[in-house]
């Protein structure tokens, strides 16, 4: 629990505190009315704690608890959006005002960076066919040029860290800007896009890859797949994986290279901070020129 309060505060601020307090009593008040059984505690992200537990018709299922509820209601919707897929976690019951919601747990659950490469590429395609089918909503508020707009300022600061700069340069950092202003300027087909690799895990051979937390917004089809291509650095190679997921997913392999590039400096700026491979870094530094 310590770990979890460390990400919340560094994320919220020290009134997280006074909250993760809260978080035994709330979380038994949820099980005692709506029916399920508490566990112990499970993988908790950077805004939420996640605890195991089993819903009365005995489902295994999470139930999630984040001080951002504004958040935590955003992610419902997000679920109920692509639940047509069959590529999402049911939400079996939610509470915007206590900031809580249960969902079916998935079952084995192995993140999508883990499992086996040779058989990955064909389940990513089918993974994103299923998402893409799913029309967005009228009037989505979300889209890839907002996204982008957010994420060259939020990230561009960093440049102005020694230990940042020295490796990613203003020039870099321009073109990435200018390539992907060419990407969004000719999208054609635009679908609702589920955006994060992490965020993916093994439904079984029944139900194959599933999305657990997507960021819904609308843009280039692409898109979905560029993390996964983009994390061939410093093994076979991007360019390498990108010719095999646009085949297995049927994408335009030139678009999702484009695409790869355009994130090559911020995927650096991650593996710098977090201490990453230098054989990794320097793909992605070489991808970014």
């Amino acid at each position: 629990m310590e770990e979890v309060r460390v990400r919340l505060v560094g994320r919220f601020g020290p009134e997280a505190e006074g909250w993760l307090d809260e978080v035994p009593d709330l979380a038994a008040r949820l099980a005692a009315r709506w029916g399920f059984e508490l566990g112990a505690l499970f993988q908790s992200g950077a805004s939420s704690v996640v605890l195991r537990c089993q819903w009365p018709d005995g489902t295994p299922a999470v139930l999630k608890l984040s001080p951002d509820r504004a958040l935590l209601a955003k992610q419902v919707e997000m679920l109920s959006v692509f639940a047509p897929s069959g590529r999402v976690p049911a939400v079996l019951s939610a509470d915007a005002e206590a900031g809580a919601m249960v969902l079916e747990e998935v079952l084995p659950g192995t993140e999508a960076e883990d499992m086996p490469q040779t058989s990955l590429p064909q389940q990513w395609g089918e993974l994103l066919a299923a998402l893409h089918s799913v029309a967005p909503p009228a009037r989505w508020p979300l889209d890839l040029r907002g996204r982008f707009d957010e994420a060259f300022v939020r990230i561009g600061r960093r440049l102005s860290e020694p230990a940042i700069g020295a490796r990613v340069g203003h020039a870099a950092w321009q073109r990435a800007i200018r390539r992907c202003e060419t990407l969004l300027d000719s999208q054609a087909r635009l679908v609702l896009l589920h955006l994060h690799l992490g965020n993916v895990l093994d439904g079984g051979p029944s139900r194959g890859l599933i999305a657990i937390d997507p960021k819904a917004c609308v843009g280039d089809p692409c898109f979905d797949a560029v993390d996964y291509v983009v994390a061939g650095a410093g093994q076979e190679g991007v360019e390498a994986r990108c010719q095999r997921v646009a085949t297995a997913c049927e994408l335009d392999g030139d678009r999702l290279y484009a695409w790869s590039r355009v994130i090559a400096p911020m995927a650096a700026i991650a593996h710098l901070t977090y201490d990453g491979s230098e054989p990794v870094i320097e793909d992605l530094l070489s991808l970014s020129r």
